[in-house]
């Protein structure tokens, strides 16, 4: 049987085809592509009979579902696997076999490694070698797919050629090690981003294989591949830190858009992830959805900076302060008289970490401690029997849910910009201008800088409804446990065997088999808030202070990988990295710089760097590798349409993002966005429609040089000045 070949190499490219140069990679894809077929065939047959297994305990049906999501995630990252899973193959200077790197590890039925897993410490060479540094590499393969084929492929020499070996069978023509980078750069865009596996820089991938215990700032200026970076060292971090993988833990990526978030959607699945959370700050919390942005740009200062964030400990703080009351409980014990400093003790014992609306639990337990001790004599309860009593109390129950309410974050924030005095009492650092400044007629018109405040108080005060969720749950536990009780009585009653074996169902087995088998109602937990184990943050540059709480207490063990650019700051960013995040909490940062600019050709960074640098003298600008030939084009507005329509003409493939105030178009590949929601994109064409619009001052300077360095091809700059 003809088996077809997995090489499509055509026109200049077919004297690569010969026999003696991809013979070795045929045979190992072959051998791949059996072995996966075997991979998938065994995870099937395992899957169906962990699904088919039934276990009575808890501890059994634990271990079950950790292994049908183990092995259900397994067959799902191998039936998504293609060919293209092989990115590259590299030749060990010491004459061993060639390596294949890929996308995940294949073995063939012995054990032996057909394809190891590009996160893998074996397959760190391929991506780290250069010919100053080889890193024990004669040669390396790259190989670029379409459509399920080998395209093209490039060769580099990395170490020296042994004497007598064919050396042009194994190197090929390309001996130029940029040939796969630039083929991938010069590439028409998608409207998504993909991998770049393929053509990772070995300064990106030793940003990737950087530990994760401390935070790490990841610094370059357009075109870098910060992003990349970001993405790719999310994956390669899930592979290699256990605690990332954590039920408990896990990875959230920040980006700063929503634009953003759909054009980077299936990079982290294509690498195998598909259980990273990504959002948006303002996803973080609910009210986020219909945030509008906030017109006073004092009223956004003061939102973002600490001061308000702050404001919400005092604000609850309001709520609980213990009653100054006196209250007789007529107890089944007898009369406890309960004074105003037994509040007091009982108010205090909330341990500080306690949100506010779980804490009424933590009351009741002191109340009923305190009651405990002055029962005299006679019957002696345990503190469940005396809490239940103190709890059927409604005038007890009265005092103390007036002064220890459930609140809602809604209601806490909104009465701050409502009630001068309110605010004046828990922010007394603010003026008396500035507090009615903060004033409005409708407090619970979100905008964007509401935010972070309402996430702050929605993390102090808790979930009002957990409290009356547990109760159901311990309602419906004591309904099953008595319908088990039942019909316990009913089995043992109508047992006639010799052994009486039926009574063995009384005792603690039962009542363990109960705890275990009962169904209880468990809340669906908030896919955002935390704490996750790992957290990125892209365009890292733009975050408030008020938001970089959001952030720092979503990751409470500080384990972040910030992506940015201070010359892309939209608002301005003077300070360094390190004086920036030591303002917020963060002390002992890292910082990797990233200074070669992959996407933009120099003709367009020609024309960006003069922008930039007018406004911020010390900007981080980056250096073009390339050039694309094309002068950047000028124009006037009327221009528009003409331009737009020739060159998708000319062009098959490619993007167009049109940038500005205009109209929108309705082709599929031209997207029309403001300048504030371009950061972390790219495309072929960028128009700048009146850039001279976008602003004055360093605001408008960084409008103008983020959204000119988005192209990868060619700018082109319309003004009625033109």
């Amino acid at each position: 049987m003809t088996t077809t070949s997995i090489f499509d190499l055509r026109g200049q490219r077919v004297h690569k085809a010969a026999p003696a140069r991809i013979a070795a990679d045929e045979a190992q894809f072959h051998a791949i592509t059996q072995a996966l077929a075997e991979d998938i065939r065994e995870v099937q047959r395992t899957l169906d009979d962990a699904l088919l297994h039934q276990t009575g305990d808890a501890a059994g049906r634990v271990e079950r579902e950790a292994r049908v999501d183990h092995f259900r995630a397994r067959l799902q990252g191998l039936q998504r696997v293609e060919q293209d899973a092989v990115l590259g193959r590299m030749t060990p200077q010491d004459g061993s076999d060639p390596i294949y790197v890929g996308r995940l590890a294949v073995h063939d039925a012995g054990g032996t490694p057909l394809l190891v897993d590009w996160r893998s410490s074996a397959a760190a060479p391929f991506f780290a070698a250069t010919r100053a540094h080889p890193h024990g590499l004669r040669s390396r393969r790259r190989y670029r797919w379409e459509g399920g084929r080998i395209r093209d492929y490039w060769d580099e020499t990395l170490g020296d050629i042994a004497e007598g070996a064919d050396g042009d069978a194994e190197l090929g023509t390309s001996p130029d090690e940029e040939s796969a980078l630039l083929d991938a750069l010069t590439r028409a865009r998608t409207p998504q981003m993909g991998t770049v596996l393929t053509t990772l820089a070995a300064d990106q991938d030793a940003i990737i294989r950087a530990g994760s215990r401390r935070p790490l700032v990841v610094d370059g200026g357009p075109g870098t591949g910060k992003t990349v970076v970001a993405l790719h060292r999310t994956a390669y971090l899930l592979y290699t830190d256990p605690r990332l993988r954590d039920r408990r833990g896990g990875v959230l990526v920040v980006g700063p858009h929503q634009p953003y978030l759909r054009y980077v959607a299936d990079v982290l699945p294509s690498l195998g992830e598909e259980d990273v959370v990504t959002c948006t700050l303002a996803d973080l919390v609910p009210e986020g959805a219909h945030a509008v942005a906030e017109s006073d740009p004092e009223v956004a200062a003061l939102k973002a900076g600490p001061t308000l964030v702050a404001a919400i400990e005092p604000a609850v703080a309001l709520y609980e302060e213990a009653p100054e009351v006196a209250h007789l409980h007529e107890s089944a014990w007898g009369p406890v008289q309960l004074e105003p400093e037994h509040f007091a003790d009982a108010f205090e014992a909330v341990h500080p970490s306690t949100p506010h609306n779980l804490a009424r639990d933590e009351i009741w337990e002191e109340l009923a401690e305190i009651v405990l001790t002055q029962i005299d004599g006679g019957e002696d309860p345990d503190v469940e029997q005396v809490r239940e009593e103190l709890v059927a109390d409604e005038e007890l129950v009265a005092i103390v849910h007036r002064a220890w309410p459930l609140l809602e974050a809604t209601d806490l924030v909104g009465d701050l910009f409502e009630v001068p005095a309110y605010l004046r009492r828990c922010a007394p650092a603010l003026s008396r201008q500035e507090v009615q400044l903060l004033q409005r007629e409708q407090p619970r018109a979100w905008s964007v800088g509401d935010l972070p405040l309402l996430d702050a108080a929605r993390y102090r005060l808790g979930d009002p409804g957990t409290d009356a969720r547990r109760r159901r749950q311990d309602a419906a536990r004591r309904e099953t446990v008595e319908e088990v009780e039942l019909m316990t009585d009913y089995l043992i009653a109508s047992d006639s065997s010799d052994m009486q074996e039926m009574s063995m169902l009384r005792g603690e087995d039962l009542r363990t088999a109960l705890a275990e088998s009962t169904s209880v109602e468990v809340a669906a937990p908030d896919a955002l808030a935390g704490p996750f184990a790992h957290v990125v943050v892209d365009e890292a540059q733009e975050l408030s202070d008020a938001q970089w709480a959001m952030v720092l207490r979503r990751c409470p063990s500080e384990s972040l990988t910030l992506v940015g650019d201070r010359a892309q700051a939209a608002h301005g960013f003077t300070e360094t990295w390190e004086q920036r995040l030591s303002r917020v909490g963060l002390e002992r940062v890292e910082r990797s710089t990233l200074s070669l600019n992959y996407r933009t050709p120099a003709e367009v960074m020609e024309h960006a760097e003069p922008v930039i640098r007018a406004a911020l003298p010390d900007a981080n600008v980056p250096t073009s590798i390339r050039e694309s030939g094309l002068p950047v084009g000028r124009g006037r507005p009327e221009q528009l349409e003409e331009i737009l329509q020739t060159w998708l003409v000319e062009h098959e493939e490619g993007t167009v993002c049109v940038i500005g105030e205009g109209p929108g178009h309705r082709h599929e590949r031209v997207t029309t966005l403001p300048p504030h929601l371009v950061k972390g994109l790219e495309f072929d064409l960028v128009v700048l429609v009146e850039p001279e619009s976008f602003g004055g001052g360093i605001e408008g300077a960084v409008a103008r040089y983020v959204a000119m360095t988005r192209a990868t091809q060619e700018l082109v700059v319309l003004s009625a000045e033109s």
